[in-house]
């Protein structure tokens, strides 16, 4: 299996098992991501704790999960990040795009202060 899904209070939360994101793997976590989203999902985590490579193809399935999150007015956050794959999204310039968490626990804390945002901001 090359994903475990999981349903939480505030977000779905997507852990690849894979250690490689890359042309085998990405168009089935596309695929993945356009099912939850299309389950009326808002708030998407996705942990790469367990990759240790990602090449374009991956950066694409995570821009993938960004626009759905955004085009569903909720949030997408990227967690779990080695350095390789922290470097790549670096260079890409995607860290001033993407929400990125050093942990589970702190990509919750971004799902519910973008919550609070937003039920505000509707006020």
């Amino acid at each position: 299996m090359e994903f475990k899904i999981e349903q939480t209070e505030r977000f779905t939360l997507i852990q690849v098992l894979e250690e490689k994101l890359d042309t085998n793997v990405a168009p089935s976590l596309k695929s993945e991501l356009v099912l939850i989203s299309g389950k009326g999902e808002k708030n998407m985590v996705l942990d790469l704790s367990r990759c240790r490579y990602c090449d374009s193809s991956g950066l694409s399935a995570i821009l993938v999960a960004n626009r759905l999150c955004k085009n569903a007015n909720g949030t997408f956050v990227l967690t779990g990040l080695n350095d390789a794959v922290d470097r790549l999204i670096t260079i890409s310039q995607l860290d001033t795009v993407l929400n990125i968490a050093y942990s589970i626990e702190e990509a919750t804390d971004i799902v519910a202060a973008d919550e609070q945002k937003r039920e505000s901001e509707s006020k």
